[in-house]
């Protein structure tokens, strides 16, 4: 079941995209952005940020997002990931971290999704309640690197994404 909910969320969130499946932006909310796009007949509606900051300072990370998903099927409701510009090593899944409390991730080559789907609900409260979001990870050739994103407007934000899916 998570192997095909990654599958499925990998397929919706790629950035790379044909013409018929272009982004359509909904919205921006302090530091986070409202897509729409259609995969086939489905429609996908997630928020999305970029990293605030990156560390260490002397590696190239390339574009580091966090994304929440919605399939207006229902196939995801509020699915966090992050997604990364290269590899994940798999046998060092990414943390995320909100204030004190930390939820694991597992891997699907550049993107994760939290370990435990129950951790989801409880993830978003915290990114709701909270100012900023950290991950750490480790690339596929080891590297470790983490990234913080500002929370400011995360509220808002999911609020019209699930509003444009339903």
């Amino acid at each position: 079941m998570r192997f095909a909910r990654s599958l499925l969320a990998l397929t919706a969130l790629s950035i790379a995209s044909t013409a018929q499946a272009s982004p359509k932006l909904q919205g921006s909310y302090g530091d986070w952005s409202v897509f729409t796009r259609y995969e086939g007949a489905e429609q996908l509606c997630y928020v999305l940020s970029k990293a605030a900051t990156k560390s260490p300072s002397n590696v190239k990370h390339g574009d580091i997002y966090f994304l929440v998903a919605n399939w207006k099927s229902g196939a995801a409701s509020e699915q966090p990931s992050f997604m990364a510009d290269f590899s994940l090593q798999a046998g060092s899944p990414p943390k995320i971290r909100v204030g004190s409390t930390s939820f694991p991730m597992y891997v699907s080559q550049n993107e994760a999704f939290v370990a435990d789907g129950n951790d989801e609900r409880d993830l978003l409260g915290k990114m709701r309640a909270g100012s900023t979001m950290r991950v750490d990870a480790v690339s596929a050739r080891g590297t470790r690197v983490n990234y913080s994103f500002s929370l400011k407007g995360i509220t808002a934000a999911l609020k019209k994404a699930k509003d444009s899916c339903a």
